[in-house]
């Protein structure tokens, strides 16, 4: 989808959005959803991610695959680009990150991935495994989603953004300054490549509390 988007933008997207898109960041919101997958002794096992995509991105990005005209996507139809999807995020990281300390988590094949569509935006369903020799504690580990360039941007979701399957713990979400992000959005490309976005850091960053 990203990969999809980066290509098509400058040429497919409706006047209005092409026009906002070139003046300002970011080109595609989303809003997520993770529950964290640990075992007894809080070692993470997996990430499930739901990433909503915005409306404006979700109408673009699933032009002409609505096969059987019935006014609904199914699953079947976005299987395909699911698996684009899933198979570009893989070059990005997952725009994941889990750190203990400098030690940082790697992740292995996705599993159990799909899109979903309500009648407005795309959700994007995948669990993202962790790699066994990258153990991590979710009383260490600190947890975030963004996009370094953003040129997505990530912001949790405002019901129960994050939770853990498994053990009694609670995720803590430190959510970066309203004035941050406002900043942000406002930039231009020019801006972005001009190297005026600074040292800001928009991302929030999930840690847990334990018993």
């Amino acid at each position: 989808m990203l990969r999809r988007v980066a290509q098509a933008l400058p040429l497919a997207l409706p006047l209005s959005l092409a026009a906002t898109a070139a003046s300002a960041h970011p080109h595609v919101i989303v809003s997520v959803k993770t529950v964290v997958v640990a075992d007894a002794s809080g070692t993470i096992k997996a990430l499930r991610h739901a990433w909503t995509f915005d409306e404006a991105f979700s109408t673009f990005s699933t032009q002409g695959l609505d096969k059987n005209k019935d006014g609904k996507l199914d699953r079947e139809e976005l299987a395909e680009l699911a698996k684009v999807n899933v198979e570009s995020l893989s070059e990005y990281g997952y725009f994941t990150d889990i750190k203990s300390g400098k030690t940082k988590a790697a992740f292995g094949p996705v599993q159990d991935y799909y899109l979903s569509h309500d009648g407005k935006a795309l959700t994007l369903h995948y669990t993202l495994p962790l790699a066994p020799e990258a153990a991590q504690n979710l009383r260490e580990a600190r947890l975030s989603v963004d996009d370094p360039s953003y040129f997505v941007a990530f912001s949790l979701a405002s019901d129960t953004p994050v939770s853990v399957e498994g053990p009694a713990c609670k995720a803590k979400v430190k959510a970066p300054k309203a004035e941050t992000t406002q900043r942000l959005s406002q930039l231009s490309e020019a801006d972005f490549a001009s190297g005026k976005l600074g040292n800001a850091d928009w991302s929030s960053s999930i840690s847990f509390e334990c018993p």
